[in-house]
């Protein structure tokens, strides 16, 4: 792990105790450490982190987290709520986390608005038919490049000029998610 890729330490929270702690770096205990090329970083090789005073499993919430006062019981369940549908505070610290819905309401709303999209999504890859000639493929590119830039380069294959996607497997993600965002909403809801 490089000491300059990761100048600040990520934040573990245990939802329970209502406490945090940054997990130590590599260059912390080993001064000499350099990174290389090839180096993963600390989030892809993570291992669950116990909490010190409780046992629990502590979450990872990320570089950007910052945690409510230890009396404040509200915020600390909807940090909950935010880490069980898998809203973090991760980002490189340079333009924060993007948008974290401050209550329940918002959180609803959010994952509503998302579901919206996604369901966009399924609809325009269940009607998918693949341009064949390569004016149709221009066509596409220009009109239809939101829903395939979207898509997880795993459901593609070939070269740019004769890319072929497995709709099939686009209609599958699609559908999970859409049905991973309602299972989210009902748990929440079901908390409210």
């Amino acid at each position: 792990m490089c000491r300059y890729s990761y100048p600040y330490k990520p934040h573990y929270a245990c939802f329970e105790c209502r406490k945090t702690f940054k997990r130590r770096l590599l260059v912390d205990i080993d001064r000499g450490a350099v990174c290389t090329k090839g180096d993963t970083p600390y989030w892809e090789k993570e291992k669950p982190y116990s909490c010190p005073e409780c046992g629990g499993i502590m979450a990872n919430m990320g570089l950007d987290f910052e945690s409510p006062k230890k009396n404040d019981l509200k915020a600390w369940n909807h940090m909950k709520d935010l880490y069980e549908v898998g809203i973090t505070f991760h980002s490189c610290g340079c333009t924060g986390p993007g948008y974290i819905p401050r209550d329940k309401s918002s959180l609803i709303k959010l994952l509503e608005k998302n579901k919206q999209i996604y369901i966009k999504h399924l609809r325009f890859w269940k009607t998918r038919v693949e341009p064949e000639t390569e004016s149709e493929k221009n066509k596409d590119r220009k009109e239809n490049g939101e829903f395939i830039a979207m898509l997880p380069s795993k459901f593609t294959t070939g070269t740019k000029k004769k890319r072929k996607t497995d709709i099939k497997k686009a209609i599958e993600y699609w559908g999970e998610r859409v049905n991973n965002i309602d299972e989210n909403i009902r748990r929440i809801t079901v908390l409210k």
